[in-house]
């Protein structure tokens, strides 16, 4: 439960320029007509609740401090974000030919080649043992390390 705000509890409204005199002329009207103590035995919710909000607002810093909460209960009026139009977005291995075709495509073909071939001699006299395949893994790595310089750049940087 949040607290009622005190300047409509007092019956002020919430300006700046709200002295001290008008929040102690406002509270004492409603204390006045409101007091435990009168005939009748006056209403002791609304007494107590125009002393509580009296309390908040009787200096400069607790009115300040109550506008500013009373800002920060408000919900902000944003402006719509802009739409922006929608950017079709193609995964890396869409972008490969035309990254191929407008970067060094001839360079990346002899790179390729020179990678099948030393693959091939050393599957050959390796015969299948632990080197074989640490001989082609490493041609596999140095493929894909030095193919990115004859690729053009992706779109965007």
């Amino acid at each position: 439960m949040t607290a009622p705000n005190p300047f409509t509890v007092l019956g002020l409204p919430a300006d700046p320029a709200l002295t001290d005199e008008q929040v102690r002329a406002a509270w004492r009207t409603i204390a006045t007509a409101t007091h435990p103590d009168r005939p009748g035995g006056g209403d002791p919710a609304w007494y107590a609740a125009a002393q509580a909000a009296y309390a908040v607002l009787r200096t400069p810093w607790g009115r300040s401090e109550a506008r500013a909460d009373l800002m920060a209960q408000a919900p902000v009026a944003r402006p719509a974000a802009p739409r922006l139009p929608a950017r079709r977005v193609l995964p890396p291995v869409a972008l490969l030919p035309a990254r191929i075709r407008h970067g060094r495509p001839a360079r990346l073909l002899l790179r390729v080649l020179a990678a099948v071939a030393l693959a091939v001699v050393t599957v050959h006299a390796g015969a299948g043992g632990p080197a074989t395949a640490a001989g082609v893994t490493g041609l596999g790595i140095w493929l894909a390390l030095t193919t990115r310089g004859d690729l053009a750049p992706p779109p965007g940087r």
